[in-house]
């Protein structure tokens, strides 16, 4: 996925998501050192977690992302610490406290050898016993193949439309998920311009994950169906998963 190209959109969809914070903000408060963010996308977590005093480092592949993350900082008077790396190599010559890897970020490892090589790395980050946690969306899609519009409609100052339509193609031999979107923006003239991004996630089962885990050197997670605490179940849309390094 080239996120370079996406950085746009995706902050125009994901800038006012929630639902994560305050775990998050809550485990790097307690962690008593830094915090080591994987995917750290345009900050949205890194700002809130530096708001609150955490010592937070944000890992992050793309640098348009980060550019924007930096935008944010500037913005918002803050000081975020990003740096541009790949979780499976990534280097850094100090530990941490906490890792955490918000929203999904784990499911552009596509591979077992790429997902346990990312794993390790983590591992080799954190200090002795310091905990992990990150969350998975659960494995539940729209009806392939179809193009549809799920209500993703910004408006510019400048009276210009823009919506988002998506298609979804299911690859469940690898446990892909691949979505196509066709983003249009009509100008108030009636000037339409399309453009099109491809983003590949690679989808988990809840023992898939353990199993990962228990491979790179972590202790069997705690496992929850919501940022609250409560039961992975049936209608769950998130698994969140906290362990911590042996």
């Amino acid at each position: 996925m080239d996120y370079d190209a996406f950085a746009d959109l995706y902050d125009h969809q994901y800038d006012i998501y929630r639902d994560d914070l305050h775990l998050y903000a809550g485990l790097g408060e307690r962690a008593g050192g830094p915090v080591l963010e994987i995917g750290a996308g345009t900050g949205r977590v890194t700002a809130f977690l530096a708001r609150r005093g955490v010592d937070i480092t944000g890992l992050e592949p793309s640098a348009r992302m980060i550019e924007r993350g930096r935008e944010r900082a500037a913005k918002e008077n803050l000081t975020l610490t990003f740096v541009q790396g790949d979780a499976r190599t990534f280097k850094l010559e100090r530990k941490f406290a906490l890792a955490i890897a918000p929203f999904n970020a784990l499911m552009h490892l596509y591979t077992p050898n790429d997902q346990l090589q990312a794993l390790e790395n983590i591992h080799a980050h954190l200090t002795s016993g310091a905990p992990f946690a990150f969350d998975l969306y659960v494995p539940r899609f729209g009806k392939a193949n179809t193009m549809r519009h799920e209500g993703e409609t910004f408006y510019a100052p400048d009276g210009a439309r823009t919506d988002v339509f998506l298609v979804q193609r299911h690859d469940k031999v690898r446990q892909h998920i691949t979505t196509e979107y066709h983003v249009d923006t009509t100008q108030p003239d009636g000037t339409l311009k399309r453009r099109h991004y491809t983003l590949t996630q690679r989808y988990y089962t809840r023992y898939e994950i353990e199993w990962l885990l228990r491979f790179a050197g972590f202790e069997s997670p705690r496992v929850t169906g919501s940022f609250q605490g409560g039961p992975l179940e049936t209608g769950s849309d998130v698994m969140v998963f906290q362990t911590r390094a042996l």
